[in-house]
């Protein structure tokens, strides 16, 4: 056999080797299972990001409930800037939660006190991730802010 002939026949062989196709096959499994993948990350990143939402919305409320003087304007002011803070980041809850520990209020002027807010919201997974997901998910976060240790305060 000479070299040419023999290097078509080496040709031959390897058109009919049925190795054909292996590598459409092979893109038809991997690419179903890395969109999976990537629609995975784009939902944990979200449930992250509202994560960060709700501690912003905790902080904001603790904050507003340590200026206020009385109890029940630093329980009405927490829920007040609560809501104020969930609009403003987009945040739409089907239920929502607000704690107020107002201990801090209690304490002599001249002392640190502490105010702590507690947020819980329940948020549809269709609003956190894609549309038409089923279930919801609840986050909750927790802020304390200082009381000014000078400023008047009533019981």
């Amino acid at each position: 056999m000479t070299g040419t002939a023999w290097l078509r026949r080496r040709i031959e062989v390897a058109r009919s080797s049925g190795d054909r196709g292996s590598e459409t096959i092979a893109a038809a499994i991997v690419t179903p299972l890395l969109l999976v993948l990537l629609c995975l990350a784009i939902a944990g990143g979200r449930i992250v990001t509202s994560g960060a939402k709700i501690d912003a919305v905790a902080e904001d409320a603790a904050r507003a409930a340590s200026i206020s003087r009385t109890y029940d304007s630093a329980q009405a002011e927490a829920s007040g800037a609560a809501a104020r803070s969930l609009a403003d980041q987009g945040i739409h809850c089907a239920s929502i939660s607000t704690s107020v520990d107002t201990s801090g209020l209690a304490v002599p002027v001249g002392q640190v006190g502490t105010v702590t807010v507690t947020i819980s919201c329940t948020v549809a997974l269709s609003d956190l991730m894609l549309p038409g997901v089923p279930g919801t998910k609840t986050l909750t976060s927790r802020f304390t802010s200082v009381v000014d240790a000078y400023r008047s305060r009533e019981g």
